[in-house]
C-alpha cells in the first residue's frame, strides 16, 4: 500500500514540475519521503529538485531577462557534474525536471524576444528553440530553430539542436544530414548531454563504450556515425566548399605533424574530412585514383579505421 502511495505521489510531483509548479512538487516528494524515507527515486528527485531550486533563488539578482534565461541554461554543465556525483539516475525525474527548468528559462527569453527586432536575433532564436525542445514542444522548437539557422547556417551548435528536433519528430533523413553537418563544422560546440533523440544518444553511448570521453568523444562520433551507417545521408559539395575542405585537410595534416600532442583530437577531425572528400570523389567525380589516394592517407594515420571503412 505504501509503495503504491509513494509512486502516486512521485507521479503527481512530476506532473507538477511539468506544469512549472516546483513548490507543489517539492511538497509531494516530502510527503512521499515521510512514507518511505529510503525510497531511492524520492531521495534522488528531492536532491535534484533542491539543486535547481537553489539556483533559481538567484534569478531576482538579474534585472535583464536575457541574463536570467542565460543563467538558468548555463547551470546545466554543473548539474551534469552533480548528477555524476550522486550516481543513480531516474529518467522520469530528469524528463520532468528538464520540462520545469526549460519552461522557466523560456519565460525569460520570451520577454526578450517580444515582437520587434529581437525576432531576427539568431542567438535569442536558438535559446527559445532550445527551451521549447527541453519543454517537450518540438513543433515550436522546430519553428524557432529553423529561423535561427537562416542567420547561422554554419553554426554547429544550432545545427545540432535542429537535427535533434528533426529526429524527435521522426524526420530521420533531415536529422542525419544536419547531425553530420554539425559534427563536421564544430564537434566541440555540440552539447552532447543535451541531445534527446535516441538516434544520437545511442551513437554517443556506443562511442563512449569504446573508451572515448571528454573532448575526444565528440570528435569520434562522426567517424563511427559514418562507419555504422548512422550518418548515411550525404550531400554534394559546392565548389567553394570543396576548396575549403581541401584547405582544412592541409591545415590539419600540418598541425598533426607540428603538434603531436594534439593528435588525439586532430586525428579524428582529419579522418572525418577524408570521409567527406571520398564521398565527393565517389558521388561527383567518380575518380577511383583520387579515392584510393585519400584512402591510403587514412591507412597511414589509423589502419584499423581504414580496414573498417574499406569493409
Amino acid at each position: 500500500m505504501s509503495s503504491t502511495s509513494v509512486q502516486g505521489l512521485i507521479q503527481k510531483a512530476y506532473d507538477s514540475l511539468r506544469a512549472s509548479d516546483a513548490e507543489t512538487a517539492a511538497k509531494l516528494l516530502e510527503e512521499a519521503l515521510a512514507i518511505d524515507f529510503e525510497h531511492p527515486e524520492v531521495i534522488h528527485a528531492l536532491k535534484c529538485l533542491n539543486w535547481w531550486l537553489d539556483k533559481i533563488k538567484r534569478l531576482p539578482d538579474f534585472t535583464n531577462p536575457y541574463d536570467r534565461g542565460g543563467f538558468i541554461l548555463s547551470q546545466w554543465k554543473s548539474y551534469y557534474t552533480f548528477l555524476d556525483r550522486i550516481g543513480e539516475d531516474f529518467d522520469p525525474c530528469q524528463y520532468a525536471l528538464r520540462g520545469f527548468v526549460f519552461s522557466t528559462a523560456l519565460q525569460s527569453f520570451q520577454d526578450v524576444l517580444g515582437d520587434g527586432v529581437n525576432q531576427h536575433d539568431p542567438g535569442i532564436l536558438l535559446q527559445v528553440g532550445r527551451c521549447y525542445k527541453g519543454a517537450g514542444n518540438y513543433e515550436l522548437a522546430l519553428k524557432y530553430l529553423e529561423q535561427a539557422i537562416r542567420f547561422k547556417r554554419e553554426d554547429g551548435e544550432t545545427l545540432s539542436e535542429l537535427a535533434d528536433v528533426y529526429a524527435l519528430l521522426e524526420e530521420t533523413k533531415a536529422s542525419k544530414v544536419l547531425f553530420r553537418e554539425a559534427f563536421f563544422l564544430d564537434p566541440q560546440g555540440i552539447d552532447l548531454r543535451s541531445m534527446e533523440s535516441e538516434l544520437i544518444k545511442r551513437l554517443r553511448d556506443w562511442v563512449r563504450e569504446l573508451g572515448y570521453e571528454g573532448a575526444a568523444l565528440a570528435e569520434w562520433i562522426p567517424i563511427y556515425g559514418c562507419l555504422l551507417g548512422v550518418f548515411s545521408v550525404k550531400r554534394e559539395l559546392k565548389p567553394v566548399e570543396l576548396t575549403r575542405l581541401k584547405q582544412s585537410i592541409f591545415t590539419l595534416e600540418t598541425e598533426i605533424r607540428n603538434n603531436p600532442l594534439q593528435e588525439p583530437l586532430l586525428k579524428p577531425r582529419l579522418i572525418n574530412r577524408y570521409f567527406w572528400l571520398i564521398d565527393h570523389y565517389e558521388n561527383v567525380r567518380d575518380d577511383p585514383g583520387l579515392v584510393e589516394e585519400t584512402m591510403l592517407k587514412i591507412k597511414v594515420i589509423d589502419p584499423a579505421i581504414y580496414e573498417r571503412y574499406r569493409n
